[in-house]
């Protein structure tokens, strides 16, 4: 049995053991939001500002944390505690809008559910790519517009993202961008974009996910002195950055 613990329908289990019911209306229809962090040594980064997210897709999509931030917290800190990844953890939480009532379609019968998981830390790419540095694809799959499916509620609709990885690994590509209906840069599949060109930062204002490392990022400038701008970035901008 691999190291690992899940969190689902209100007990402890191990990977193997974790189920979720085909009827549920997150497996169904992608009716779900999600959040994610990491732990090294002991210590998960970020934690509050991620449930704060976490709070705000739930919000978003009209659904309900059926426990607490306090209560989350606690049941994170043990998932990851019995998990045993000593050398770093994945942490994922979900709240899926759960089973339809019977004879009923209507999304506000539902019970919300809440469900989290521990793994072992993957690098996205494998870490020599990931500090070596990766080869990207510009797709010509259109990133789902905010004003369909807001991008800054962490969810579950990844069919554009899916695609377009699909494109990338076609060209013998590690990985995709996807532009918005505007043609500009908007991320990547579980990813924000930054470029560099002559020691200014910038990063897609539009169409992504507020992540939490592009968060650091801008802090971190800010903290250095570096120059930053949140602004519509152009495609060739990524192909004529002195860094990305």
């Amino acid at each position: 049995m691999s190291a690992g613990c899940v969190h689902i329908n209100g007990e402890f289990v191990e990977l193997d053991n974790a189920k979720i019911s085909i009827f549920d209306t997150g497996f169904l229809h992608s009716d779900v939001v999600y959040d994610v962090t990491t732990s090294w040594k002991g210590y998960i980064f970020k934690l509050d500002e991620h449930l704060e997210r976490f709070a705000a897709s739930c919000a978003g999509f009209r659904l309900k944390n059926p426990y607490s931030d306090d209560e989350t917290k606690a049941l994170l800190a043990e998932c990851t505690s019995r998990a045993g990844c000593e050398d770093g953890a994945f942490i994922h939480m979900h709240v899926t809008r759960g089973e339809y009532a019977e004879d009923s379609r209507d999304p506000r019968l539902c019970e919300n559910q809440f469900a989290c998981y521990v793994v072992p830390y993957v690098w996205l790419w494998g870490e020599e790519k990931s500090k070596a540095g990766i080869n990207i694809h510009i797709a010509d799959i259109e990133r789902i517009s905010s004003k369909a499916v807001d991008a800054r509620y962490k969810n579950f609709h990844w069919g554009d993202l899916i695609q377009a990885q699909y494109q990338a690994y076609e060209t013998g590509r590690d990985d995709a961008a996807l532009l918005a209906s505007d043609g500009n840069l908007a991320e990547g599949p579980g990813f924000n974009i930054w470029v560099v060109k002559n020691g200014v930062c910038a990063t897609p204002d539009a169409n992504c996910l507020l992540g939490m490392s592009r968060k650091s990022v801008i802090e971190l400038c800010g903290m250095e002195g570096i120059p930053f701008e949140t602004r519509s970035v152009h495609p060739e901008e990524l192909r004529g950055a002195d860094e990305a």
